[in-house]
């Protein structure tokens, strides 16, 4: 199965998305509290419908981009913070991005891209991060039975992948996930090796 533009954008127009929270990710708001310097630039990939870009708006954060292949989620994201100069909306393939950023949280893009392109993920966070920049977030600690999306692993399989690129501030189990989530999600603070 081909995960392209027509994938997603079916997934938006049915309402196929059951990965959708409804609200910002638990564990995620509760980094971003932490946070105190409000400009840095943040990156959401595969940003969906960005609950998590919400929340720093509306914790006074003013550089956020968001990127997201299904141009029917980023019309209905245009429309949705039209009147709002903290963010910038791309629609385009993540792989073709270009800039820098000081932080990129990982919200369930990661365990929607086929497993063939984990190498380019780490490739790609690694180019677009500041040095001391951050990939945070959360991965499956799941493999599912299932055909995904979404496509999950293990913390040996992410230490695998990520290690000649990242150093890892934390690679745990998250003790704050949504109950269905419960144990099988692994909280990440990722930072790129020089």
């Amino acid at each position: 199965m081909c995960f392209n533009v027509s994938f997603w954008n079916e997934k938006y127009e049915n309402n196929q998305t059951g990965w959708d929270l409804k609200s910002p990710s638990i564990p995620l708001k509760k980094y971003i509290d932490q946070l105190t310097n409000k400009n840095i630039h943040i990156l959401i990939p595969g940003c969906g419908n960005a609950y998590e870009a919400e929340y720093l708006i509306e914790n006074g954060f003013t550089n956020i981009t968001l990127i997201d292949i299904s141009d029917v989620l980023v019309n209905k994201l245009q429309k949705k913070f039209r009147n709002n100069s903290a963010i910038q909306i791309i629609n385009q393939d993540f792989f073709i991005l270009n800039g820098k950023f000081d932080l990129i949280l990982e919200q369930t893009f990661f365990c929607a891209l086929h497993p063939d392109l984990r190498p380019d993920y780490v490739e790609k966070m690694h180019q677009l991060l500041v040095p001391q920049g951050k990939l945070v977030g959360l991965l499956f600690n799941h493999n599912f039975m299932s055909p995904g999306p979404p496509f999950g692993g293990s913390k040996e399989d992410y230490m695998e992948l990520f290690q000649s690129k990242f150093e890892f501030k934390t690679l745990d189990i998250c003790y704050n996930s949504i109950p269905p989530r419960a144990g099988n999600e692994l909280f990440i603070q990722f930072i790129p090796k020089k």
